[in-house]
């Protein structure tokens, strides 16, 4: 869009750094006043909270908005002043729940027991997705060149997925075990610099959907990276959004189709958004694909209309359903054929599609330079005839990437043990690469009855 003239770049910049602004009545917010003040009094019987103050930093909403709840409260007398929580200098005054406050408060924790920051609107939400899609950060072919600088990958390699990068839509890495198909993958999910909100929570038909992970959002402190650039004071942001870093969520075997829907805590009563809701606007990697749990087949038709539509549809245990934009970078990453795991049709909906395959000789022999030299040890060709032959001449095994390594921590082991300094001999190497292996010896796995009464 700045190519072309659309969109200034100071226009994109303000678009996809400009913090959510704070909202200056209840009206504002999104929220039914009801909702609020539901929220307000579970935090005020929970944590035994008395000030506005207090009041304001539990739910995240402004002392404006807050001293508006605190008046309807009043008005229902479900609140009394107590007068200023210190009688010698002028301060804010302290706040009691009465007898009717109480019941309200154990009321709404019957309703649902989410207590925390006030959510945002479902629309805020979808509009908030929609303003930093991963496709408004161009990421130049000088960074993707700066970022794969420190591993050895074809140039080809590096030039195909470039694009992808910047399609922001999918792509599915192939090619045998051991090659940087993961590496690969954590290499572009953290190659983007721009900073999104993201919301503790949001509201749908009036049941709450946690977003905010602390196991997987960064947040970025406002003194960081230039954030904001809007010029907003700190208390004019809306503290329901928390700056943070385009997130990166990795999935490996374990993922099964309930990671993708809404989870909904029956005794809380309240839901915790799937994985691929929490990395909107970020990278999903789905590792060791077709591995999982759940079947190939059944993961990819949950995702063809998100892939193609980049909307996704969730359901409510009311039954109600509503939709979220489906704005992520999803890698796949799998050691199997893509022919056995997907057939034609799903092929064509993930556009870039990029093969990891074994180093040539010499590429094999830079990483075991890089490697080596790294821990301490001398590599020579010497050792890498060695180590070849071992490995294609007696064995037929290829070369990988990650053998390299794998050989260098066995020596280092075996000369950890032996007492003596770090280094190389044919013993130690072929020693490793047996433990690279196992054999094929007749009788490895089984017991005999013989043995077993002895």
């Amino acid at each position: 869009m700045v190519a072309l003239g659309v969109l200034s770049q100071d226009t994109v910049d303000k678009l996809i750094y400009e913090a959510p602004q704070a909202p200056k009545t209840i009206s504002d917010t999104g929220i039914p006043t009801a909702n609020l003040l539901r929220l307000l009094f579970k935090a005020i019987y929970v944590n035994s909270l008395e000030t506005a103050s207090e009041f304001a930093a539990a739910i995240k909403l402004p002392i404006p908005v807050i001293n508006r709840l605190v008046q309807d409260a009043a008005d229902r007398k479900f609140i009394e002043a107590l007068g200023s929580a210190d009688q010698t200098t002028f301060s804010e005054n302290r706040y009691v729940m009465t007898e009717s406050g109480r019941r309200f408060a154990l009321e709404s924790l019957q309703q649902n027991q989410y207590v925390g920051p006030a959510p945002v609107s479902l629309e805020s939400y979808q509009e908030r997705i929609m303003q930093q899609k991963i496709t408004n950060e161009r990421v130049e072919q000088s960074k993707i060149d700066n970022s794969f600088k420190n591993l050895v990958i074809a140039d080809d390699f590096v030039r195909r997925l470039g694009p992808g990068i910047n399609a922001g839509k999918s792509i599915l890495l192939y090619g045998p075990p051991g090659n940087g198909k993961t590496t690969v993958a954590e290499k572009v999910a953290a190659i983007f610099a721009n900073v999104i909100y993201i919301p503790y929570c949001f509201e749908v038909d009036g049941q709450i959907i946690k977003v905010f992970d602390p196991a997987i959002h960064v947040p970025v402190l406002p003194d960081e990276k230039d954030v904001p650039k809007s010029g907003l004071r700190r208390e004019e942001f809306d503290g329901r959004w928390v700056p943070c870093d385009r997130p990166v969520v990795i999935t490996g075997g374990e993922l099964t189709l309930e990671m993708l829907d809404l989870s909904y805590n029956a005794n809380a009563k309240y839901y915790e958004a799937p994985l691929h809701v929490k990395a909107s606007n970020g990278t999903f990697i789905i590792d060791d694909f077709g591995r999982q749990l759940v079947s190939p087949t059944e993961l990819l038709n949950r995702w063809i209309v998100p892939l193609e539509s980049r909307i996704d549809f969730l359901k409510l245990h009311t039954g109600k359903s509503f939709q979220l934009p489906f704005d992520e970078l999803v890698i796949f990453s799998t050691n199997l054929s893509p022919d056995d795991l997907m057939d034609p049709a799903f092929l064509r909906r993930i556009p870039y599609k990029l093969e990891t395959i074994g180093p040539n000789k010499d590429q094999y022999y830079e990483i075991f330079k890089i490697v080596a030299g790294g821990r301490g040890l001398e590599m020579t060709e010497r050792i890498l005839e060695i180590i070849i032959d071992e490995l294609q001449v007696k064995n037929s095994f290829d070369l990988a990437c990650f053998q390299p390594k794998f050989i260098v921590d066995q020596v280092i082991a075996a000369c950890k043990y032996m007492g003596v300094a770090p280094h190389f001999t044919e013993e130690l190497i072929t020693d490793a690469l047996r433990n690279l292996y196992t054999s094929n010896a007749k009788g490895i796995g089984s017991t005999s009855a013989k043995s077993q009464k002895s």
